[in-house]
């Protein structure tokens, strides 16, 4: 005896939401603003790419000297999860040696920057919520 297949569970945003499947060769690399020297990010996730309302990841890549500029976010979370290279992640002063497979959570209120200190590029992920600092997604 064969059990019938549950229907598929639909909700009512289903028309207003898409899901979506993103190849990385087909992003763009970008520097954004505050990043120097080849700090380089791909937007994989974000509001401005899939219509994200509470999430921005990214995936970067920093050539050796690359750095991102001191900041700190007043609403937002976020996670580095180092892929490949390595470099120094400045929290609240503090100077921390990251590489492949360390992953460091960031609340809002810290100020951090990331530097690229090894020899060959620093990749990593960077998973943002919400995906600006300016307001929570309504």
């Amino acid at each position: 005896m064969t059990t019938p297949m549950p229907s598929p569970v639909r909700s009512s945003t289903a028309k207003a939401a898409k899901a979506v499947t993103r190849n990385l060769a087909e992003l763009m690399w970008i520097q954004y603003p505050g990043h120097f020297h080849h700090a380089l990010s791909k937007a994989i996730v974000s509001p401005e790419t899939v219509k994200s309302r509470f999430f921005d990841h990214r995936i970067s890549r920093y050539e050796p000297g690359a750095y991102v500029e001191s900041h700190v976010h007043k609403l937002q979370e976020q996670i580095y999860h180092v892929l490949a290279g390595e470099g120094v992640l400045i929290l609240d002063g503090e100077h921390r040696v990251v590489r492949a497979n360390d992953v460091t959570f960031i609340p809002p209120g810290v100020v951090h920057e990331f530097h690229a200190t090894g020899t060959e590029p620093l990749v990593f992920l960077v998973i943002t919520s919400p995906p600006t600092d300016d307001a929570l997604p309504k």
